[in-house]
């Protein structure tokens, strides 16, 4: 063979076995670099959790500031509520659940009784309870629960990390699709490295945001319970799995009452998480058919603890005996929480209302100074904002941060959002329910919408199609309630469109509601004061056909992208500032009427209990760090106020 021949042959030796070994020793080489790194990572060792890694509370702390430590253990409190039953299982989709069916069930970063915020003076700041401390790397990849070994289910069984991933898969099988749905996403891996130690990884290239505190507030039930009975958590039913927490059900009746009893052997009694907490031996509920039958039997004595909601009442009703000889303290106590955004929510299922000129038009009828003078006392305050009264309130047009975050989303921003200031709610004269200023302007954008007046003063289509939708509402509602709604669909009545109004029972209300069967229904969101991965099931699109956190079914890639940009801060400041973007945009795409709000805690109890001096800014607490004192139920029971 010729040298000119050999080398040619040489030359074409194939070097792709060769190049690929290579390629994949570099790969190798660059995944053990990157372990390397994520193992020179510090890792944090803590008594609690919060994404800033600011803690109020020390390690070695007594109890919370604003209990009282010393607050003695006894008696009872009794609460009414409205409505009926037919389940004790709150975490299933079907049936109606009874009135505090996650009371029995803890965390591994604890809770106030019945999923209420512990501690209540402090934002987003999680402390351990089932959990005696956490790791995680500075990256926040993973965390680590260090689980306390003397925690254990009311049956006497240990609870372990078993528990807890079991609970965990659980919720991902036979839970709410939308919180499954993100959660798989988000945690693709949970390791037990022992009986009380159990590690959840976390998925690569996602916000960091809410992760530990998301895995930290599972529930943990029995996962020996539910394996020898067969039962699983999407199912309507009375059996009940036994808890780790303080209470547990001691008696059911059926659309009457329920009683919890506090658990003698429970085993976090003397926990700092726990002092002066978990005070009354027994929680009862009584259950009755509309309000107006509940207060009387508040009146009769019943059961002894009432929050008012109805500004009628508070107004007027309570200038009874009991009230006027002390036996029952009336009074208001301040609340730091943002209120609730509730309101008239818009279906953006139906297709007249995704026009959003027809769901302004419609808001116009709603006349806040009337109603709130002519049927609620003028007790209460409009409400604009999905984070009223609060740092996180957008105002006026954007500027620093905010006005930053908002053109960083380029044109998904219209223009209006960025150089205008925010809509306010419209204003109504407070001397008539119909306001003719308003109809006249809800007139036009009707018009302007396709929906033009007949002979008849009906609003029709081109297609000749009246306009008409239903108004879905709960029969067992206060009579104050009923009042507005129907003042106000009179009024949607005089710009020529049907609002029809579909009283049904509690079960058919709770049914609808779940199906978004509805045009238009009394209901509302969650406030926040945080990002969080919850933003995504109340606001986000991928959700929005399913999501029961999410009733006008909202699905906007401009409030997707305020989320996402709002998963993305690494400072508080920045965090604020995507939160007031978050609530510029959401008033923005208008999926609600706002109504009203109070500020305060209304509350009317007996006269038997205690409270702090101080409420917490988070919580009202009554069933979580109120007590009972016997001397005052005595004189009250000597005195035949009782029943």
């Amino acid at each position: 063979m010729s040298q000119s021949r050999m080398n040619a042959k040489t030359k074409s030796v194939d070097l792709r076995p060769v190049l690929w070994s290579i390629g994949i020793l570099a790969l190798i080489t660059a995944s053990l670099f990157a372990s390397a790194l994520r193992a020179q990572e510090k890792t944090i060792v803590s008594h609690g959790y919060s994404f800033y890694g600011n803690l109020d509370y020390p390690a070695d702390y007594a109890h919370f500031s604003y209990v009282n430590p010393d607050a003695p253990k006894g008696g009872e409190i009794s609460i009414g509520t409205v409505g009926t039953f037919d389940s004790m299982n709150p975490y299933s989709r079907k049936g109606r659940s009874g009135a505090l069916g996650s009371v029995m069930y803890e965390s591994l970063l604890g809770e106030g009784v019945n999923q209420t915020p512990a501690p209540a003076d402090v934002y987003s700041q999680g402390y351990g309870l089932l959990a005696e401390s956490l790791e995680y790397d500075e990256g926040r990849n993973w965390v680590i629960f260090n689980m306390r070994p003397e925690a254990k289910f009311s049956d006497g069984t240990p609870l372990t990390a078993h528990d807890i991933r079991f609970s965990h898969n659980l919720l991902l099988d036979e839970g709410l699709k939308s919180y499954a749905d993100a959660v798989r996403k988000m945690i693709p891996k949970v390791e037990i490295l022992n009986d009380h130690k159990i590690k959840f990884y976390f998925a690569e290239d996602i916000s960091r945001r809410s992760l530990i505190e998301l895995v930290g507030g599972i529930p943990a039930w029995s996962k020996k319970w539910y394996e020898e009975t067969g039962l699983g958590l999407n199912e309507s039913r009375m059996e009940v799995s036994p808890g780790s927490g303080a209470y547990m059900i001691e008696t059911v009746d059926v659309n009457r009452r329920i009683v919890y009893k506090r658990n003698p052997d429970y085993w976090g009694y003397d926990l700092p998480f726990n002092k002066g907490r978990n005070n009354f031996d027994s929680i009862r509920i009584e259950y009755f058919g509309d309000d107006t039958a509940a207060f009387e039997a508040f009146k009769a004595g019943e059961y002894t603890f009432r929050q008012g909601r109805n500004s009628k009442k508070w107004a007027t009703a309570y200038e009874f005996e009991k009230v006027q000889n002390g036996q029952i303290v009336k009074k208001s106590l301040p609340n730091g929480s943002p209120p609730s955004p509730s309101g008239f929510v818009f279906n953006l299922g139906s297709e007249v209302l995704k026009d959003s000129r027809v769901r302004r038009a419609i808001a116009l009828a709603y006349n806040f100074e009337w109603t709130n003078e002519s049927l609620q006392h003028g007790l209460f305050k409009q409400r604009a904002s999905f984070t009223q009264d609060t740092p996180l309130m957008a105002t006026g047009v954007p500027e620093g941060k905010e006005l930053e975050i908002l053109k960083s989303l380029g044109d998904l921003v219209p223009d209006e959002i960025l150089n205008e200031p925010i809509k306010m709610p419209h204003t109504s004269s407070a001397n008539r329910l119909l306001d003719r200023r308003n109809i006249r302007a809800a007139s036009k954008l009707l018009d302007e919408a396709g929906w033009a007046v007949d002979a008849s003063g009906v609003r029709r289509n081109a297609a000749g199609e009246a306009l008409e939708l239903s108004f879905l509402y709960n029969s067992s509602s206060s009579d104050t309630l009923n009042g507005i709604v129907e003042n106000f669909i009179s009024n949607v009545d005089a710009l020529g469109a049907k609002l029809k109004l579909e009283s049904v029972d509690s079960s058919q209300f709770t049914s609808r509601r779940r199906d978004r069967d509805y045009d238009m229904i009394f209901s509302g969101y969650s406030a926040f004061l945080g990002t969080g991965t919850s933003l995504p099931q109340q606001f986000g699109s991928e959700d929005a056909a399913y999501s029961l956190f999410n009733p006008a079914g909202l699905a906007s890639p401009l409030v997707d992208a305020v989320i996402d940009a709002s998963l993305q801060v690494l400072t508080r400041e920045d965090e604020v500032a995507s939160l007031m973007a978050l609530d510029r945009v959401l008033r923005h795409e208008f999926i609600m009427i706002p109504v009203w709000y109070n500020a305060d805690h209304w509350v009317a109890y007996y006269d038997q209990y205690g409270h702090p001096e101080t409420i917490p800014a988070y919580g009202l607490g009554y069933l979580d760090f109120w007590w009972f004192e016997e001397d005052k139920a005595a004189k009250l029971r000597d005195a035949g106020a009782l029943r």
